[in-house]
């Protein structure tokens, strides 16, 4: 059995009973093992739950920020079209999935088995020779998503945690708009992630999802009570946007699609939801209804947070809000719903890695190299973090590298593989082409530009820094 099979059947279960968090577990969820259709499924209504869940988290923080670097006008469209390329990909992904299993008399094949069934069905024998490396390709993509989401989680403790800590003493019970602090650092952002990680290798230890319902459960109360206190104060008083740029910089635009791909990267969970319904054909009206919420709910969140901010737009529209106790609360509540999703997280890589490595050794050795790897693992994503203290940078390459390779270059690729010798029309071809062609560029370039922020002096781009002070 798959191992990612595995890991999902135990996510999925524990969100029945509300154990997950409602943030990125996008990437975690594909499935071999699952439930038969009608035979205990999700409902409608459960499914939609589901699918919200998994597309709302960090990445949706940053949107105001994505804005700014696309600009007022560019940036709600190119979002839309993102978000609807992303859900024709996701269909297309169902489409060969369903067309595969098929043909394989197969229950269900999830995005591995469909990268690798498509390659050893296609004509070139080289690929048909090497299929089993379009199934590692696609896992070892989901573990680096995976792990970029860590790495990301910990900077936004991080950022939250400093603004807490060392506003503390100028922060009031009246919320008045946030002013350019002139305070001077106690302690190196570092030094936070620091203090987190000893929290979260503890946490990681914890290998059964269900003993973590109860804390998921009040994340997911605390998150959805974040996001209204957001909403609540962003839409008061906006200024009218006639200063701020309907196009900016096409540099700034490439960090804009990586962290715009980043956050729609949902295409890995498509398959096992549909399967695990009870009546699968609804699944189409489930997608699209849940993903136009979605796709609204983004561009809502990063115009306003723009036309609200302006230039003092932060990489996460958290470090934005009033200091006053009201809206640090936000950040807390947050920042708790961040802490568990990480172990829920974590468990994609860990899932993969750690059995290779326990295979390596003596069964009496197997509980020490359990726990080893997994601290080695939250480790890693803690060093990531500190090399790269940027928020915003860090969401943009991870977007660039896997996630526009998950959600538009592969399920593209795979359409054409798997339907090219039954009279695919022209027109697809031409079209899977471009959407690859498209990824590929995004993927390419976005890596180049935030790679290239990274060797310029803080001073050069304050604006997209997460830094709190000035």
């Amino acid at each position: 059995m798959s191992l990612l099979g595995r890991d999902y059947n135990s996510e999925l279960n524990s969100l029945d009973n509300g154990s997950q968090s409602p943030l990125e577990s996008s990437s975690s969820i594909t499935s071999e093992n699952v439930h038969p259709a009608g035979e205990a499924g999700l409902s409608m209504i459960q499914t939609l739950i589901h699918l919200l869940k998994c597309n709302i988290g960090t990445g949706l923080l940053g949107l105001p920020l994505a804005i700014k670097n696309a600009g007022l006008l560019v940036g709600p469209v190119s979002l839309l079209a993102i978000g609807v390329l992303t859900v024709h990909c996701m269909v297309i992904l169902l489409n060969c999935a369903q067309h595969l299993s098929q043909r394989l008399q197969k229950t269900f094949v999830n995005y591995e088995e469909a990268t690798m069934y498509s390659l050893e069905t296609c004509p070139n024998t080289w690929l048909r020779t090497h299929a089993v490396w379009g199934r590692y390709t696609v896992s070892f993509l989901l573990v680096i998503t995976q792990l970029g989401f860590c790495s990301v989680y910990f900077m936004f403790m991080a950022d939250n945690l400093q603004q807490m800590m060392e506003e503390a003493h100028v922060t009031s019970n009246i919320c008045q708009p946030r002013e350019i602090l002139t305070l001077t650092p106690i302690l190196d952002i570092r030094f936070y992630m620091l203090i987190i990680l000893p929290f979260l290798i503890s946490l990681v230890f914890i290998q059964n999802l269900r003993a973590l319902s109860v804390f998921s459960t009040l994340a997911n109360i605390s998150t959805l009570g974040s996001m209204a206190l957001i909403f609540e104060y962003i839409m008061q008083g906006i200024p009218y946007p006639s200063n701020l740029p309907l196009m900016a910089n096409w540099k700034t635009f490439l960090l804009f699609f990586g962290t715009a791909v980043f956050t729609f990267e949902g295409v890995g969970m498509v398959l096992p939801l549909k399967n695990q319904m009870k009546h699968p054909q609804q699944f189409s009206f489930v997608l699209y209804l849940g993903m136009s919420i979605v796709i609204i709910l983004y561009i809502l969140l990063g115009t306003l947070g723009y036309m609200k901010f302006g230039s003092d737009t932060q990489a996460s529209i958290i470090l934005n809000l009033p200091n006053c106790w009201l809206y640090q609360s936000v950040k807390l509540m947050y920042s708790i719903g961040i802490f568990f999703t990480y172990a829920l997280q974590f468990h994609v890589p860990a899932e993969i890695i750690i059995p290779f490595a326990i295979s390596q050794v003596s069964e009496s050795w197997a509980p020490f190299v359990d726990l080893s790897v997994r601290s080695a693992l939250v480790c890693l994503t803690c060093v990531s973090a500190i090399l790269i203290p940027r928020l915003d940078l860090v969401i943009s390459l991870v977007g660039s590298v896997s996630s526009s390779a998950l959600a538009l270059i592969i399920p593209a690729l795979l359409e054409i593989v798997i339907f090219y010798s039954e009279d695919m029309s022209c027109v697809t071809v031409a079209k899977d082409i471009m959407i690859s062609i498209l990824g590929l560029l995004g993927c390419i370039f976005g890596i180049y530009q935030a790679l290239y922020e990274l060797t310029q002096p803080i001073s050069h781009s304050m604006a997209n820094s997460t830094g709190v002070y000035a």
